[in-house]
């Protein structure tokens, strides 16, 4: 039988009055509705301080008994960043030459994507995201972690947000498949690529889509 873990007082929990509750949640939902996804990104450096404290702040998300089953690779060294690009542009010839339906090539039409990827080279990060499905711990022995793609994929949107936050802009990146993220990145098999999130500043004069997000009413249904 498992021994419990210790339990403590939530002392950090702090709460506002409703009118300040109410004014948070406005004002958060402004400024993620401020957040664009780009393609383009300058090569202006970044404090790699900020990029910590995003990833620490991802490692707080709520994740299946604790098993805490992500790994980060952060990228910036120029030749780690070419072959990324040159390995991640080939895999992505493929899909868009041979591979894509026509109804995900329509899909994507509104959004110009294409098999070029520039931005792979320019971003000063890239940050690969891996879900461990097993931990390996220093005996040797795999420990199954539990309900990891919903584990990391809250962890990431999490990432997203405390990017955003620092004021830098972000794409997911999910070449298919992604198994070649662990070859060029050297990762062990006990780890799954889940996304490539690139990371920066905006290119000047960068534009986005002209597109818009479903109103509430669409997308949730209070009973």
């Amino acid at each position: 039988m498992s021994e419990k873990a210790a339990r403590i007082p939530l002392t950090d929990y702090q709460e506002y009055p409703p009118d300040e509750m109410l004014a948070r949640a406005e004002s958060f939902y402004a400024e993620l509705r401020r957040r664009r996804t780009v393609r383009e990104f300058s090569d202006r450096p970044v404090d790699q301080r900020i990029i910590e404290y995003a990833l620490l702040a991802a490692g707080t998300a709520p994740n299946g008994a604790n098993m805490q089953p992500w790994q980060f690779v952060v990228v910036s060294d120029p030749e780690r960043k070419r072959r990324l690009r040159e390995r991640g542009e080939e895999i992505e010839k493929d899909f868009y030459e041979r591979r894509i339906s026509d109804e995900w090539r329509s899909a994507l039409a509104p959004l110009g994507t294409d098999a070029h990827k520039p931005y792979l080279e320019t971003a000063p990060y890239l940050i690969a995201i891996f879900e461990k499905r097993a931990t390996i711990l220093s005996d040797g022995e795999k420990k199954r972690n539990y309900y990891t793609p919903e584990s990391v994929g809250i962890a990431t949107g999490m990432l997203i947000t405390a990017l955003h936050h620092a004021g830098l802009v972000t794409l997911t990146h999910t070449p298919s498949p992604m198994g070649w993220l662990n070859e060029v990145l050297e990762r062990p098999k006990n780890e799954r690529a889940y996304l490539l999130l690139i990371t920066g500043y905006p290119a000047p004069d960068v534009t986005v889509p002209a597109i818009t997000k479903k109103p509430l009413d669409e997308i949730a249904l209070f009973i």
